[in-house]
């Protein structure tokens, strides 16, 4: 793996950090509707790149 794809995953691994509380928030304190499907979908691709760059 180069410099730039571990860049790149380190900075996807951040952001899935961050959706994460931003989820667990949310499912705490349920007053936006779709938020949460939302959050869990873009959890779901962030994690699909990050294997994707790990298999590469």
């Amino acid at each position: 793996m180069d410099k730039k794809a571990k860049k790149k995953l380190d900075v996807i691994n951040k952001s899935l950090q961050k959706l994460r509380k931003q989820l667990s928030g949310a499912r705490q304190q349920d007053d936006e509707p779709g938020e949460i499907e939302r959050l869990e979908g873009d959890i779901a691709s962030l994690e699909q790149q990050a294997k994707e760059l790990k298999e590469s």
